[in-house]
């Protein structure tokens, strides 16, 4: 489906998402004045759950908020297209809101999650059993997505923490070719968007790039393990889930990023849960 069909269709689909910024009180680490919701022994089995992953983080990032970074709103606004735009049964609560779950990467109930969420990974400094439950995770049959993180010292600052994680000579990052399956899962996406903040985008008058000349372009990169399957994907550059995060807030913002972004994000969550 092109940008301007699934424009077209996020408009008239239900009610639009509003993220109120005053929903949540952010901070780094995360304190709410809507608590992040954790796994109970009934979350699973009921459906689609978001599941994003809580880390340490060792600095900050301007414009990041580490491992909250967009929540929750992101997450309750893509769990409700999810359901709108494809036949995914989405998990819900006693409310009738998306159960999306905020997960400690020690928590045994990560192993429960078919899809994991990170943000703002340039800050990351895990700790060994952080890393040891997040490699496993992923070499079990998980799969992570990396968003919003900008600039090459973010960049070198995670491909170092993945290095602890990871070996780089059994585990290599790699470019992932927009031909690539999973732009294709259920949309035809030919080009990773680059999406700004929604602040950065009114601050700079329209512009993209947070990073300035420090981020040209955005980079769609990810690890395969030792079977072919892909387990990880980076996004680097650009902030795709602010685009869902704060869709209702511009109808400026919304018809310049968020269809694109919500292409992008239902392919790759696809893609992650059939593979």
């Amino acid at each position: 489906m092109k940008a301007a069909r699934l424009a077209l269709v996020l408009g008239v689909v239900g009610v639009l998402c509003v993220a109120s910024a005053a929903f949540a009180q952010r901070g780094f680490g995360g304190f709410f004045r809507t608590p992040p919701k954790f796994p109970t022994a009934d979350t699973f089995g009921h459906g689609f759950n978001f599941c994003r992953g809580v880390y340490t983080s060792g600095r900050r990032e301007a414009g990041g908020q580490g491992w909250s970074t967009d929540y929750p709103d992101a997450e309750r606004n893509f769990s409700i297209r999810f359901g709108e735009l494809t036949k995914t049964r989405i998990s819900r609560d006693a409310q009738g809101e998306p159960d999306f779950l905020v997960v400690r990467l020690t928590d045994p109930a990560l192993f429960s999650c078919g899809y994991l969420h990170l943000e703002d990974v340039g800050t990351a400094a895990m700790t060994e059993p952080e890393l040891k439950a997040l490699r496993d995770y992923l070499l079990k049959g998980g799969f992570v997505w990396c968003d919003d993180w900008w600039g090459s010292f973010a960049w070198n600052a995670w491909m170092a923490e993945g290095a602890r994680m990871l070996p780089p000579s059994d585990y290599p990052v790699v470019q992932i070719p927009m031909e690539h399956p999973i732009m294709h899962a259920q949309f035809e996406v030919k080009e990773m968007p680059q999406i700004p903040s929604i602040q950065f985008w009114r601050s700079s008058g329209g512009g993209t790039a947070e990073r300035g000349a420090d981020s040209p372009r955005p980079t769609f990169a990810g690890v395969f393990d030792k079977q072919g399957r892909l387990m990880m994907v980076m996004t680097h550059n650009t902030d795709i889930s602010d685009a869902w995060e704060r869709e209702g807030e511009d109808p400026r913002f919304f018809y310049n990023f968020s269809p694109d972004g919500y292409a992008v994000g239902i392919n790759i969550v696809l893609y992650a849960m059939t593979h």
